[in-house]
C-alpha cells in the first residue's frame, strides 16, 4: 500500500478490448481462491474488492519495465497491457510514477492489501485512522466498505495527491474525512481510534498512533520497508505489543530524513580487503531464506545485504555505509573479504549463527513491543525470548 502517483481513475466498465477488464479481475480473484490468499476468516474483503475492484483506483498511465528502461503503459493507447500490470500477479505492485528512471510510487499488490486488512480486523463501525492516503484512495474505500460512512479519517502529507484522493473519494459516494498533514502526529481531532493502519513505513512507531488509539485498539504497521507488524494497545495504555504478519517492501516515511543511498562498490572504493578466510557454510540461504534475511534485518539494522546466483553458488556484498564485506562461492569452496571499522563478515556470521540456535524462525515468529520511550523486537516470547532495540 505504497504511496500514489498522479493520474486520472480508470472508470468502472469494459474498457480493455477482448476479455475486457471483468474477465482481468475474475481470474486473479480465482487464483487468489485457489491459492488460499483470500483469508478465511475475513470473508468480507474478497467482497470488498469485488464491489471496489483496483482498476477504478489506477491512474491512467503505468509504467513497466522492457529490461532496459520503465516505459509508459496508457489504458486508452495499450488497455489490455494496462490491466494485465493490474491483475496478472496478485503480488506484483503497479508502478505509478517514474522519477529519474527510478519507481517512486506504486499501488500496492492485491495480495499485499488483502493481507493488511486481514491483519487490522475492523469491524462494522469501527473508527478507522490511516496513515497515507496517496492519490488513489483504494485503501480508505476499502476500509468504508467495511466500517460504514463516516468511520474513516485518512492522512496525506502530499496537498496534490490528497486532494485526488478526495474528489475520488467523492465521486464513488464514499463519506471519508481526508486530511492534509503529517502522517506521524496521526489525527487528534478524530481520536480516539478503533483501528489504526499505515501504508508506508516507519523506522519507529510514533507514539502519537498509540496514544490515539482506544486501550484494546489494534494497529498494523510497516517497519523497516521489510514487514508488518500487527500492534494491540494495552488496556493500561503504556505500550502496544504484537506479533510481525509477513513480509513486503514498503515506501517510506516522506517526512523522514533521507539519507542518499550508497552502492557496495562505492563503500569498498579501491580499498583492500584485510585479509581473506575460508566460510564453512552454504550462502544460499541468504539469498533464498526470507526468515534469515529477516533477522538479518532485525540484528543488523543498519547493514545492506545484496546477493547474486551463478554456476558456482551464492554470493553476498554487505556494507554499512563505512564498513564492507563480500562472502564469495567460488569453485573450491566460500571465501569473506571485509574492511573497514566493523568486521561485518563476522557479524553476519554471528547473527546467522543465532537464527540457527532459535531453530530457524520464520518471520512470524518475531513481534513487536512499542513504549512512549522506546520500542524494540524479538523472537519467540515476548518476555524470554532475544530482543533487539530499534533505531532511535
Amino acid at each position: 500500500m505504497e504511496r500514489q502517483g498522479t493520474g486520472e481513475v480508470a472508470e468502472a466498465g469494459d474498457t480493455t478490448g477482448q476479455g475486457g477488464i471483468a474477465s482481468w479481475r475474475a481470474r486473479l480473484d480465482e487464483r487468489m481462491a485457489s491459492a488460499g490468499t483470500w483469508p478465511g476468516r475475513s470473508p468480507w474483503i474478497r467482497e470488498a474488492v469485488t464491489a471496489l475492484p483496483r482498476d477504478r483506483f489506477a491512474p491512467s498511465r503505468l509504467w513497466d519495465w522492457d529490461g532496459h528502461a520503465w516505459q509508459p503503459v496508457d489504458r486508452d493507447s495499450s488497455p489490455d497491457r494496462w490491466a494485465g500490470l493490474l491483475y496478472a500477479d496478485q503480488h506484483a505492485p503497479a508502478v505509478t510514477q517514474i522519477t529519474a528512471n527510478l519507481p517512486t510510487s506504486s499501488l500496492s499488490a492485491q495480495a499485499l492489501v488483502v493481507d493488511m486488512l486481514d491483519s487490522l480486523q475492523p469491524e462494522p463501525g469501527n473508527q478507522v485512522l490511516e496513515l497515507g492516503t496517496g492519490m488513489s484512495a483504494w485503501n480508505a474505500a476499502l476500509l468504508t466498505w467495511r466500517t460504514g460512512p463516516k468511520t474513516v479519517t485518512t492522512v496525506e502529507a502530499d496537498p496534490r495527491l490528497s486532494a485526488a484522493a478526495t474528489v475520488r473519494l467523492e465521486h464513488l459516494g464514499l463519506h471519508v474525512t481526508a486530511v492534509t498533514g503529517d502522517g506521524n502526529a496521526g489525527c487528534e481531532a478524530g481520536a480516539p481510534y478503533d483501528r489504526v493502519v499505515a501504508t508506508y513505513a516507519v523506522e519507529r512507531v510514533p507514539w502519537a498512533w498509540i496514544a490515539q488509539c482506544r486501550p484494546g485498539g489494534r494497529l498494523v504497521v510497516p517497519w523497516g520497508r521489510l514487514g508488518h507488524v500487527a500492534l494491540t494497545v494495552a488496556d493500561d495504555h503504556t505500550h502496544a505489543q504484537g506479533w510481525f504478519q509477513g513480509l513486503a517492501q514498503f515506501m517510506p516515511d516522506r517526512t523522514a530524513p533521507s539519507h542518499p543511498h550508497r552502492a557496495y562498490a562505492e563503500v569498498r572504493g579501491h580499498r583492500e580487503p584485510d585479509g581473506e578466510r575460508p566460510l564453512r557454510r552454504d550462502l544460499t540461504p541468504l539469498g533464498a531464506d526470507w526468515g534469515l534475511r529477516f533477522h538479518l534485518r532485525v540484528a543488523l539494522p543498519e547493514v545492506e545485504l545484496t546477493t547474486a546466483a551463478d554456476g558456482d553458488g551464492t554470493s553476498a556484498w554487505i556494507h554499512d555505509g563505512r564498513s564492507w564485506a563480500s562472502l564469495s562461492t567460488k569453485a573450491h569452496g566460500v571465501f569473506a573479504h571485509q574492511g573497514g571499522p566493523r568486521r561485518l563478515a563476522d557479524e553476519l556470521e554471528s547473527a546467522w549463527d543465532q537464527w540457527s540456535v532459535l531453530g530457524s524462525p520464520s518471520v512470524y515468529d518475531y513481534g513487536m513491543t512499542v513504549t512512549a520511550d522506546g520500542q524494540w523486537v524479538w523472537a519467540l516470547d515476548a518476555e524470554t525470548g532475544p530482543r533487539w532495540r530499534t533505531t532511535p
